[in-house]
């Protein structure tokens, strides 16, 4: 019987492209990275939450957000392409939800391509 709390090791094919389910992966990965770099255990993450004044990463956090990514979603989500598109602005005010729209789209995009 598999851990229902262990990493998911879904394969690329099988990874679901739903919103629900890329937010709770999501959620998954702030919620490791909060806990192992600053021992935060009880942060409440939804898709209004914002990486800088919500959660108080610095860059160095997003780094290993898109190790993560990258980790559970392969090539297919390119993080730091996403952030490199924006203004500093923008990324300041990033949200949960705008990051879990972007992989929704390239999930599906690479789905279609």
């Amino acid at each position: 019987m598999t851990d229902p709390t262990a990493p998911s090791t879904a394969t690329e094919e099988s990874t679901p492209t739903d919103e629900d389910a890329v937010l709770a992966d999501i959620t998954g990965m702030l919620a490791r990275l909060l806990e192992d770099e600053y021992g935060l255990d009880d942060v409440e993450i939804g898709m209004t939450t914002t990486f800088n004044r919500d959660l108080e990463l610095e860059s160095i956090d997003l780094v290993t957000l898109a190790g993560l990514l990258q980790e559970k979603y392969g090539r297919r989500v390119n993080f730091a392409e996403f952030l490199a598109d924006m203004e500093f602005d923008e990324i300041i005010e990033l949200t949960v939800g705008r990051l879990v729209e972007y992989v929704v789209q390239s999930l599906k995009s690479a789905e279609a391509g």
